[in-house]
């Protein structure tokens, strides 16, 4: 029997795909790992509350899975890590004095509507997390958006800077102190706080090849000079880029959850153009839309894209070859 006459039988299993000797369990805990310098910083800005946060939305979606699991008579997955990882990314998409049960809802909506409908990881094509977030963010706008000021005694709320913005000009910001916004010392969700904090953990990611740098940094540049430009037409209207680097959910979003391997694009090409479609987007809404944030809604609209752009990407490669 020939070569060309012999049959292989090839089992393919679910994506992420990886070339490498990393389990996918490995993998997502050493993201756990990256996120915990973000989740330390929320529990020193905000008290033990955030810590207790990030414990029910964790096990809130552990919970989950392992129900989904045993309903639908399936393999037990809810310890690979994963619903793990969406139960941190979580809670550091809310504020820390969400109530817990509102929490466990949004738990409910990440893990049995994001992502086990669809089939499981691997066959998820939002972000949970971010749907969760969204999601609460619709149906809860006055608690979503109830931000605490970081190390206070007393549980003093206000709207974040990107919401000071929208709501009353640049100018009410007053004087920016950019190392607060840069170390966390700032309003906002728990993961939102601290941008050293943030890009230390991508550091590990980065280092362990978990993630590649193409993703983040056509994000965040695109984001930085989409808002550069208007800036410079009129900074007394629209706030400085840094302010947009720093604020918000524009770290987060750009390292832990736009780079998610299975909701993002394949191929270097379309990573680059996922992460320019999520920085416009997020510029846009938060010059012109009418949320201050618009990292969330930026990534799932690009989320929703990324089979178009990986046919795209392919057809184009295949093009390539048949012309040379």
């Amino acid at each position: 029997m020939n070569a060309e006459s012999e049959l292989v039988q090839l089992t393919v299993s679910y994506p992420p795909y990886t070339r490498s000797h990393e389990s996918i369990e490995r993998i997502m805990y050493t993201v756990l790992i990256a996120l915990l310098p973000a989740v330390g910083t929320s529990v020193y800005f905000f008290g033990p509350r955030a810590l207790w946060l990030t414990l029910v939305t964790t096990a809130s979606c552990i919970g989950f899975e392992f129900l989904s699991n045993k309903l639908r008579k399936r393999d037990l997955t809810c310890f690979d890590g994963s619903a793990a990882i969406t139960g941190v990314l979580l809670a550091l998409n809310l504020p820390s004095n969400l109530p817990y049960w509102m929490a466990v809802v949004g738990a409910l909506v990440a893990i049995i509507i994001s992502k086990e409908l669809f089939g499981g990881l691997g066959y998820n094509i939002f972000n949970p997390a971010l749907v969760a977030r969204v999601f609460l963010l619709i149906s809860f706008p006055s608690q979503m958006t109830s931000w605490p000021q970081p190390l206070s005694v007393d549980v003093v709320t206000g709207a974040s800077p990107l919401g000071i913005i929208k709501s009353d000009g640049v100018a009410a910001l007053g004087t920016i102190d950019f190392w607060a916004l840069f170390a966390g010392n700032m309003r906002g969700s728990l993961g939102e706080t601290s941008a050293l904090a943030i890009l230390l953990g991508a550091a590990l990611l980065w280092s362990r090849n978990c993630i590649s740098l193409r993703i983040p940094l056509s994000f965040i540049g695109t984001t930085v000079a989409f808002t550069w430009i208007f800036y410079l037409i009129d900074p007394s209207v629209y706030a400085p880029p840094l302010l947009h680097l720093l604020s918000g959910g524009l770290m987060l979003g750009a390292f832990f959850m736009a780079t998610d391997m299975v909701t993002s694009p394949l191929a270097a090409r379309g990573q680059i153009v996922f992460g320019i479609g999520c920085g416009l987007l997020t510029a846009l809404i938060r010059l012109f839309g009418g949320y201050p944030e618009g990292v969330s809604f930026a990534i799932l609209i690009m989320n929703a894209v990324v089979p178009l752009i990986d046919r795209w990407d392919l057809r184009s490669r295949s093009r390539y070859r048949e012309a040379a």
